[in-house]
């Protein structure tokens, strides 16, 4: 049995910055140097990844799932809402998107 990963009580925010927002969207920069990680967080909202550079990632969900991520600029990556995890560069070179969050009305 794989043990559960150590989920903080109090999760970070879902990306760096805000870099726009309006009653439909929410933008955020993300930005992890080599070796980083994203503190745990969760979406509540739906959410499109644009990847501004190459990406080796490796997300860890609280139910003890790991997912590696590969992202390409040019591309959008289309994630739901869910359960909490974070997010490790893998690569040694630093890894950038802006995430858009759609809200709900």
């Amino acid at each position: 049995m794989t043990d559960l990963p150590q989920v903080p009580e109090q999760l970070g925010p879902v990306g760096d910055h805000v870099l726009f927002e309006n009653d439909l969207i929410r933008a955020w920069l993300v930005d992890l140097p080599p070796g980083g990680r994203q503190p745990w967080h969760q979406h509540l909202l739906d959410y499109l990844i644009v990847p501004l550079t190459e990406g080796k990632n490796l997300m860890r969900f609280a139910d003890g799932k790991v997912k590696h991520t590969d992202e390409t600029p040019g591309t959008v990556l289309w994630r739901e809402a869910g359960i909490p995890h974070e997010l490790e560069n893998l690569a040694d070179w630093r890894y950038k998107n802006v995430l858009i969050e759609f809200k709900r009305k």
